[in-house]
């Protein structure tokens, strides 16, 4: 494995965003896909927990702060191309904000 900083990131392709996918880090079962800034990723680490910007708010709000459903990093992995992310996390309670495990819980017919 190659670790990296946060700055090495390709913060520019989507002007400042990076796509993140939370993964189950036993069943590796995706649960969420989101976005993060700089200042969302720095909080994940500092933390322990995953934090994303909330594109609709233009604010970084940390997983479950008002839910309870928490997802603990576990890891933090960037694709070879630095422009994606996983969080690979402890997952507590649902982490869909409809209740649901996981946020593709529906079935394109």
């Amino acid at each position: 494995m190659i670790k990296i900083k946060p700055e090495q990131l390709d913060w520019e392709k989507m002007q400042g965003l990076i796509p993140v996918i939370a993964q189950e880090y036993n069943t590796k079962e995706v649960l969420t896909l989101a976005y993060i800034n700089l200042e969302a990723l720095t909080k994940t680490i500092e933390t322990g927990f995953a934090h994303y910007y909330r594109r609709s708010h233009k604010e970084v709000m940390m997983k479950g702060i008002t839910s309870g459903n928490t997802q603990k990093i576990i890891e933090i992995l960037s694709d070879c191309d630095n422009d994606s992310i996983i969080y690979l996390v402890e997952q507590k309670g649902p982490a869909c904000h409809l209740g649901e495990r996981t946020c593709f819980h529906k079935i394109i017919e």
